[in-house]
């Protein structure tokens, strides 16, 4: 049989290292010697011997899911072989978070990670209650964190002279040094009017960097999941 589709751009090939890597643009590979931890339902094939376990979330998880619909249902993988991860058909990427690093992400943006990050719910200080603004995931220590995003992200540095406002639906994720506080673009008169539809957003200041999705959340999309 012959076809494009069995070029080796399309192949799987052997995993050359345990962990985490880019299978293409659509699909994370991760070789698992052990343990591994992804999104629930997020896994579309594997080989080898692996079995697949619901991960408790805790208190703030459960708080999160029901504040928000937006919860980070995580399951883990243990054994040994290959399995592969995608969430539909959204770009993946992959961040190395080393020691002393901290990024806070929104759950919905988490696709897989290893088991040597630390990872915890959090409020988002400042944000009220907000759409996408209320919790986020903060991930610590070292290790991989598979990202998935709507579309290209656009990563926009913040600096103390320049502060970077963001709309908590599109928002992706920042540098967790970064301090956060809800802005008001709009007068209360506006508002009354009509206004622009853009309202609040959530004001990011300090030193470091801001990932956003060009799209903003669709409520009714998250809460079907």
């Amino acid at each position: 049989m012959k076809s494009d589709l069995f070029s080796a751009e399309y192949l799987a090939q052997p995993a050359a290292a345990p962990g985490m890597t880019l299978q293409n643009t659509k699909s994370i590979k991760y070789a698992v010697q052990g343990e591994m931890y992804a999104r629930q339902g997020s896994m579309i094939a594997f080989r080898g011997s692996l079995q697949f376990e619901r991960k408790g979330q805790g208190i703030g998880g459960l708080l999160k899911r029901a504040v928000t619909g937006e919860g980070l249902p995580l399951m883990s993988v243990k054994g040994q072989g290959e399995a592969w991860f995608a969430q539909e058909a959204a770009n993946c990427f992959i961040v190395d978070i080393e020691q002393g690093d901290a990024l806070t992400i929104n759950g919905r943006n988490v696709l897989c990670f290893d088991p040597t990050l630390s990872y915890e719910i959090t409020t988002v200080k400042g944000a009220g209650m907000t759409g996408g603004g209320l919790f986020n995931s903060l991930f610590t220590g070292y290790g991989k964190l598979g990202v998935i995003c709507e579309g290209n992200p656009i990563v926009i540095p913040v600096t103390g002279q320049a502060p970077v406002y963001v709309d908590t639906d599109a928002v992706v994720g920042w540098s967790a040094q970064l301090s956060t506080s809800l802005h008001r673009s709009q007068s209360v008169g506006s508002m009354i009017r009509g206004g622009s539809g853009e309202a609040v957003q959530l004001m990011l200041q300090g030193d470091g960097f801001v990932i956003v999705r060009p799209s903003e959340a669709t409520p009714q999309k998250a809460a079907a999941h």
